[in-house]
């Protein structure tokens, strides 16, 4: 049985950012675990730019961005595994991993940091009829064939989907001399950020279809195009509203679920929102030092969110090796009207070391509304908000001073108030 002070599960862009800040904090004995073969997760396959504009105050692609992190890595002599499987992790904070070269392993570990990311939501889950002919990918492995492997999906492309993902390789198809023929939304609004439409859409000259979703999926050997439909405020597709659109792919933008098989494993508890673990604001889950940042709590729009969560995630796993315990004062954050989930889920008054950044996401799109915060039943924030919408992520921050003065506080509230 291997020995660590930190075990770092993902070595993506959250892994990395909290390996450095844990050893920043003074934990030596640190060990990042990645199943794939090089540090950096998904970034390296994202070579547009629009990273590290918070972090670095500057525009990089997305392996530019990874490599910084990679190369901080190896100089603060942090160890890691490439090409390892964590295959189980207990509560007990022992982390069993499988690699070709050393076989099965068992790794314990003072404190555990999972920061597993994210996988794109398939087929599968989708129930769209039609035979399992070649051309259906989703849109991030579309990404990885373009981008790492230098092999076109495919000439003719619908996109279903306005995740950000979709959005920008509906770009990067049309780059490759491919014809993008739609992007097709099951909702009344984009999934993604604006300034994807506009970049990947607009400046194209790509249509984007709210309110439509695709019914059937033709083609015997490959695909040979679809049928899409509107739908109704039920998202039923409605009767004599259907298209057929000649395509020979189809790529898959319909959501992302942070990948928490083996938080499951460790008997964490999840969020049902998110999908991801429920935590406070030091980004501890339920198991006693166990923590959670990035993609695997919740989808974040920007990279450098991951990374600022991150650094807070690996330092507070370096508190609690050091010994820093203590029995939590629970203040649990209610969404109210408009408001579909938060992070962190509570607060824990005895472990407060500055102010509360809270992030969340909106359930529909609001115009001309009001963001209120409310402290028991105390409103300290109504601001006018021009527009909110789901698919980008919003946040506030709470004063510790307002916390600390109420000693009876035992719930934050907030909502939309339409205007």
């Amino acid at each position: 049985m291997l020995n660590y002070d930190l075990v770092i599960i993902g070595g993506g862009p959250a892994g990395l950012a909290a390996a450095i800040s844990a050893k920043e904090e003074g934990i030596d004995k640190i060990l990042i675990i990645e199943r794939d073969n090089f540090l950096g997760g998904i970034l390296n396959q994202c070579i547009h730019n629009g990273f590290g504009l918070h972090t670095f105050k500057e525009e990089l692609t997305g392996p530019e961005y990874a490599q910084r992190f990679a190369v901080k890595i190896k100089e603060l002599n942090i160890d890691y595994k490439l090409n390892t499987m964590v295959i189980d992790l207990n509560e007990n904070k022992e982390v069993t991993a499988i690699n070709s070269e050393e076989g099965v392993i068992t790794i314990k570990s003072k404190a555990i940091i999972l920061a597993m990311g994210c996988r794109e939501r398939p087929r599968g889950a989708l129930n769209i009829p039609g035979s399992r002919c070649t051309g259906i990918y989703t849109a991030g492995t579309a990404q990885h064939f373009v981008n790492i492997e230098g092999y076109m999906p495919g000439k003719k492309v619908v996109i279903l989907g306005s995740g950000d993902i979709g959005l920008i390789m509906a770009r990067r198809m049309t780059f490759e001399g491919a014809e993008v023929k739609a992007v097709v939304e099951l909702m009344p609004y984009s999934g993604g950020l604006n300034r994807n439409i506009v970049q990947c859409l607009d400046d194209f000259n790509i249509p984007l279809k709210l309110s439509h979703t695709v019914i059937e999926i033709r083609g015997k050997e490959r695909v040979e195009g679809v049928v899409i439909a509107e739908v109704d405020k039920n998202r039923q597709a409605i009767p004599g509203t259907e298209e057929y659109i000649e395509c020979d792919t189809l790529l898959l933008s319909v959501g992302l679920l942070p990948e928490n098989d083996i938080s499951r494993k460790a008997n964490i508890n999840l969020n049902p929102i998110t999908g991801g673990p429920i935590v406070s604001q030091n980004l501890s889950t339920s198991i006693d030092g166990i923590f959670a940042c990035g993609n695997v709590l919740h989808v974040h729009d920007l990279v450098d969110y991951v990374t600022q969560e991150s650094y807070a995630a690996g330092k507070n796993a370096a508190s609690y090796i050091k010994g820093s315990k203590k029995d939590e004062d629970k203040i649990s954050i209610k969404t109210g009207k408009g408001v579909r989930y938060t992070v962190p889920y509570y607060i824990d008054k005895n472990t407060l070391d500055g102010d509360i950044l809270i992030r969340f996401r909106v359930d529909n799109v609001y115009k001309n509304s009001f963001l209120d915060v409310k402290l028991g039943d105390d409103r300290i924030s109504h601001v006018k908000k021009r527009v909110v919408t789901p698919g980008e992520m919003e946040q506030i921050i709470i004063k510790k001073q307002n916390i600390v003065d109420k000693d009876d506080l035992k719930e934050i509230t907030i909502e939309i108030k339409e205007a």
